[in-house]
């Protein structure tokens, strides 16, 4: 492959190199990272389908650095299901990544045992099943010499297949969760003479492991406190951890304010329109060095919660 200084911009290659840099630091596999995680865990922990006990709905964008050319940029849709007297959760994922000139679309199924233990408590074993359809677009780049021909196409889609399992045990006001989204590392190289080459394995040293709980308090009638946490964990890198302390009140808002370990401060809103629609948003305030070229990153939700028998009362939700 020829030397990109050639026939790019320097600043597109340290812009390119920032991304890459921190992107890496943050998730090597690229595992995508929600501030709103703990209203929507079904692209984290495939048992979670069926959790909420009805038919529930969530669409999310999220505009990561913004004013950095290139940043990573993803919209998601998710919508799962209790089926069979609640005793299995179905659900589906898809969800659209942008970093620099990469495009990610994943389209992923998931399946939940789920036995009741004791009179409000579920616990599940969950698996999620699908494929990542991944391409380079190259044509996007600005380059100097137009006639560049390793810049006149993108290159061709590869479909790469991955896999996940997970555990869930929540109560009414208790959630525990422990998971692995991705099992399989694709490792991708579009550049070799011969064309594009992938090439998927399965180590259990490479997993990417998920620990999330959460716990609701009553402080008073009308206020009521959630603190949660993400942990994240992979051999040969340092344990990262999302902790928030959101506060609900009158069981329609929310607020919060979160720490990301080596990352960002967070703060989340999000408002119950009534008991089944739901927004929300969130604003990172970046620590790392990404701060002097950003102006933060920006989170959207929202959520549907659909009661199909008529008349029936929709009890809060607070996972």
């Amino acid at each position: 492959m020829n030397t990109l200084t050639k026939n790019t911009s320097i600043k597109a290659i340290i812009l390119t190199g920032f991304i890459a840099l921190f992107a890496a630091q943050a998730d090597a596999q690229y595992d995508p990272m929600f501030t709103q995680y703990m209203f929507n865990e079904m692209y984290v922990n495939p048992a979670y389908a069926g959790s909420r006990d009805q038919m529930s709905a969530t669409a999310a964008y999220r505009n990561q650095w913004v004013g950095i050319e290139g940043a990573p940029e993803t919209q998601t849709f998710s919508i799962h299901a209790p089926v069979r007297n609640k005793k299995i959760g179905v659900g589906l994922n898809i969800m659209n990544e942008t970093i620099g000139v990469t495009q990610q679309l994943s389209i992923y199924g998931n399946y939940a045992y789920r036995v009741q233990t004791g009179d409000n408590g579920h616990f599940s074993a969950g698996l999620q099943g699908g494929v990542i359809s991944h391409q380079e677009m190259l044509a996007n780049v600005a380059i100097v010499d137009k006639g560049d021909a390793e810049f006149s196409a993108n290159t061709p889609k590869l479909i790469l297949p991955n896999a996940g399992f997970g555990l869930y045990y929540n109560t009414d006001k208790f959630y525990a969760g422990l998971s692995v989204p991705r099992m399989i590392e694709n490792d991708v190289n579009v550049y070799e003479a011969e064309g594009s080459m992938v090439k998927n394995t399965a180590k259990i040293k490479n997993f990417h492991y998920f620990l999330t709980a959460g716990y609701v308090f009553d402080l008073s009638d009308q206020v009521k406190m959630k603190p949660t946490a993400m942990i994240k964990a992979v051999a040969g890198a340092p344990v990262e951890a999302d902790v928030n302390f959101n506060f609900l009140l009158n069981d329609r808002v929310w607020a919060g304010v979160g720490y990301r370990t080596g990352d960002a401060f967070t703060f989340l809103a999000q408002y119950q329109l009534n008991d089944q629609l739901r927004i929300g948003y969130s604003y990172d305030y970046t620590t790392t060095e990404l701060n002097q070229y950003s102006s933060g990153t920006h989170e959207f939700t929202i959520g549907y919660d659909f009661a199909f028998t008529p008349n029936k009362v929709v009890t809060p939700r607070y996972f």
